[in-house]
């Protein structure tokens, strides 16, 4: 069925007790249990292995995960409560749910979608992106090494995938102790590597080998989509516009004129080529450069436009990044709202989870509170469907809708 050997992992079950801050944090269904935690292991443990979490006070299995290693979340939690056999039938239960919610999209004109998120879906360390008929996974950790093959069989039958392929985290890149290869076709074949695919009726492409992530970043699909729908008749500036998402929409959504801007040339090319592939009368342009600078640019020349988009890349990747992503987001915003013309939008996003949606709002208040300008935020926004939260960390997206007098 494969075209490639997959790694031969045998697991071993272990048998883990906790510490009472490690047991607090499975009774609470967290997904991470960190290295400090673990008090008592049966034998050493090697990555993938079953790793059977014991009560302290009752000897009764707690819950079920897989160990780690060479991470300091020692073990990543797939099953809460007594003991569970992972075998083909367990992980087709969690496919099939997880397939489930994202049933209501596929209703839509839409093709694309997240099929497992990881932790949210209790797969830790695991994403899949069905793009069309192509199943794009990609693998964080070696935890899922032993189990691969069955869990992508699953994907496949659930899917109806003709292909996939296979993405791999730099760390994964970077280890010999396997044969897998980042961007390896292994079932099926691909004709092209650049993917199209169709969402809410609008028509994008996705890199599947070279590409960021899987291809493309479907977490954003319903605010494009609105956008598209504010767009008609108007102007518009795409900030860290990456492959032109937000500018793809508002052009098929009739805007007259819509420019993206990113630091990446390669990328704005890719935005052209998706624009493009829909029917529309509008103008797009593209200004390569950084994002700060160029918006003071944009100031200088006295540039306003109906809608401002800004949707940059994570800011804080570490909890020390946390203070000067703040004071990103801020700066952003204050540019943003320079370049908004009257009665126009700001449209501001975050994806930091380490920046709670909370202050990411009252950054952006605070900014256009101090300008004087009146403004309403008609909305807030976060995860589409197929990118469902399962625990606090796995919240990282939120989007401010700003309507500016």
């Amino acid at each position: 069925m494969f075209s490639i050997p997959f790694p031969d992992r045998q697991p071993k079950v272990l048998a883990i007790k906790l510490s009472s801050k490690g047991e607090k944090s499975v009774r609470n269904h967290h997904p991470w249990i960190f290295s400090d935690s673990v008090q008592k292991i049966n034998k050493e443990g090697e990555s993938g292995d079953i790793a059977v979490i014991f009560s302290h006070t009752k000897n009764k299995p707690m819950g079920v995960g897989l160990y780690d290693p060479n991470s300091p979340i020692r073990i990543k939690m797939i099953h809460f409560g007594s003991g569970a056999k992972l075998d083909s039938s367990f992980f087709q239960t969690a496919i099939e749910k997880a397939f489930s919610i994202r049933q209501p999209l596929l209703k839509t004109q839409t093709n694309s979608y997240r099929l497992l998120f990881g932790e949210n879906d209790g797969f830790p360390g695991f994403i899949a992106d069905v793009y069309d008929t192509t199943l794009v996974v990609k693998l964080y950790s070696a935890i899922w090494f032993p189990y691969l093959e069955t869990v992508l069989q699953l994907l496949i039958e659930v899917s109806k995938a003709q292909s996939v392929v296979l993405r791999l985290s730099r760390n994964l890149q970077n280890k010999s102790d396997h044969a897998l290869k980042d961007g390896m076709v292994i079932y099926g074949h691909l004709e092209n590597e650049v993917i199209p695919f169709m969402e809410h009726g609008v028509h994008f492409s996705a890199h599947v080998i070279k590409g960021h992530k899987t291809g493309y970043f479907l977490d954003h699909r319903a605010n494009r989509k609105r956008v598209g729908e504010l767009a008609k008749g108007k102007t518009v500036l795409d900030v860290f516009s990456y492959a032109g998402g937000f500018s793809v929409h508002a052009l098929a959504g009739g805007a007259t004129e819509v420019t993206s801007l990113d630091i990446s040339k390669q990328a704005l090319e890719v935005a052209v080529a998706n624009g493009k592939l829909n029917d529309h009368s509008g103008i797009h342009a593209t200004i390569a450069g950084d994002a700060f600078a160029e918006m003071q640019q944009l100031i200088l020349q006295k540039k306003k436009y109906d809608i401002v988009v800004i949707d940059p890349p994570s800011f804080a990747k570490s909890a020390k990044e946390i203070a000067m992503a703040k004071k990103k987001y801020a700066e952003l915003a204050a540019l943003g709202l320079q370049l908004v013309s009257k009665k126009g939008w700001l449209i501001l996003a975050s994806c930091s989870s380490r920046v709670l949606a909370t202050d990411f709002f009252e950054i952006n208040e605070s900014v256009l509170t101090a300008s004087g300008r009146n403004y309403e935020l008609e909305d807030t926004t976060y995860h589409d469907l197929d990118h469902p939260i399962g625990f606090p960390e796995g919240a990282y997206l939120k989007c401010g809708y700003y309507r500016l007098h």
